[in-house]
């Protein structure tokens, strides 16, 4: 039987899927231990879980589980546009903010298009140019951070996008204002800017890139519900443009891509600027704290600005193989070129302690 491989796109030979981090169903599962006993830093998650407002909206939502959503997302636009000072035509939904990655690509990349990126940025920017044959002019990143002018000098006539993600994952590093606006100075209106700000709501003073937005640039803000809304496992996330850009973005978008369920806890967490707040001092406190332990412990890593550490262990992957056997589940930072590196996520000042407990007992780095 002839391959199906001889009729699919040959860049999809290439692609390589996108591996989250580990679920605690599935280590309970391969080591016998009780999922109440694992504790999972690996994925930026909100340790203390949505807004109570928001559980009891989603709650509700589920006795409606039989119509189809709001495929417009009226509420939640209006809500999203009312907090952000924009107009609903100016926000798009998306399953994720990743769906929204994917709409930027469907809208502007054709095969042998180029994309631009720091060469340690969020790897989906990578895994959706390949998805359409487009190529990533990955830029390299002195300190762990962007260099946007080099981001700049890459710039030929076949780049389409260029993505800026600000704190950057994996390693928590920040652009500031007067960078940003030097860039944007620059940067031509042919290329569309993507700012992925997943971690805005952690920062004490953001920068502002929306200005962007309101003077009509080609500029698209990501923002999510995923991380300091605690409703990752919901997948809804959204994106800020111009409204032009942003009706481009809908042609690309499927019918009731972000569900019902989804849209009333985001509507009910975005409005519970208290349980925001409970989020963000947490991380800073629980950030401090380890960042402080790390320096005490002569560890390298990289000083974050979002609810994540870039630690330098000597083997990123015994180490995460080695605390996971011990129900600690953290993120081997292999698959973005840092064989040496694991990223912690932020947890409960208990899950914190427990994680730095077992790391000490491993020895790292010297042992590992």
């Amino acid at each position: 039987m002839t391959s199906v491989w001889n009729s699919a796109h040959p860049w999809l030979r290439e692609l390589v899927s996108y591996e989250p981090g580990k679920p605690i169903e599935d280590v309970a599962r391969e080591l016998g231990l009780a999922p109440s006993d694992i504790i999972k830093l690996a994925s930026n998650e909100n340790p203390l879980g949505p807004s109570p407002k928001a559980l009891a909206a989603m709650q509700e939502m589920l006795l409606r589980s039989h119509f189809y959503p709001d495929g417009g997302g009226y509420y939640l636009r209006e809500a999203i546009a009312q907090k952000v000072g924009l107009a609903r035509e100016n926000v798009i939904l998306g399953c994720g903010s990743n769906e929204i990655i994917e709409f930027i690509g469907k809208a502007f990349l054709s095969p042998g298009d180029d994309i631009i990126a720091a060469r340690h940025a969020f790897v989906v920017y990578k895994l959706m140019a390949t998805l359409f044959g487009a190529n990533t002019i990955e830029v390299p990143d002195p300190n762990y951070a962007h260099d946007l002018d080099a981001m700049l000098a890459a710039i030929t006539p076949r780049t389409k996008e260029i993505f800026i993600a600000n704190p950057n994952n994996p390693t928590g590093t920040l652009c500031s204002q007067a960078e940003i606006d030097r860039f944007m100075a620059r940067v031509p209106d042919s290329v569309v800017t993507v700012f992925d700000e997943a971690y805005y709501e952690f920062l004490p003073n953001p920068p502002d890139v929306l200005r962007y937005v309101r003077e009509g640039r080609n500029v698209v803000v990501l923002r999510t519900f995923s991380k300091i809304q605690g409703l990752a496992n919901l997948r809804i996330g959204y994106g800020l443009a111009r409204a032009e850009l942003i009706d481009v973005l809908q042609k690309t978008r499927q019918p009731f891509n972000a569900n019902g369920i989804a849209q009333a806890g985001a509507l009910a967490g975005i409005l519970d600027d208290e349980h925001q707040r409970k989020t963000r001092e947490l991380t800073i406190e629980g950030r401090e704290w380890m960042q402080k332990e790390f320096a005490a412990l002569g560890l390298e890593f990289v000083p974050s600005h979002a609810n994540f550490v870039l630690l330098r262990v000597g083997s990123g992957k015994a180490v995460f193989q080695a605390l996971m056997k011990k129900g600690v589940i953290i993120r081997d930072m292999t698959a973005y070129g840092l064989p040496e590196w694991i990223r912690v996520s932020i947890g409960t000042m208990d899950q914190n302690r427990r994680f730095l407990a077992e790391l000490k007992a491993l020895g790292v780095p010297e042992k590992v």
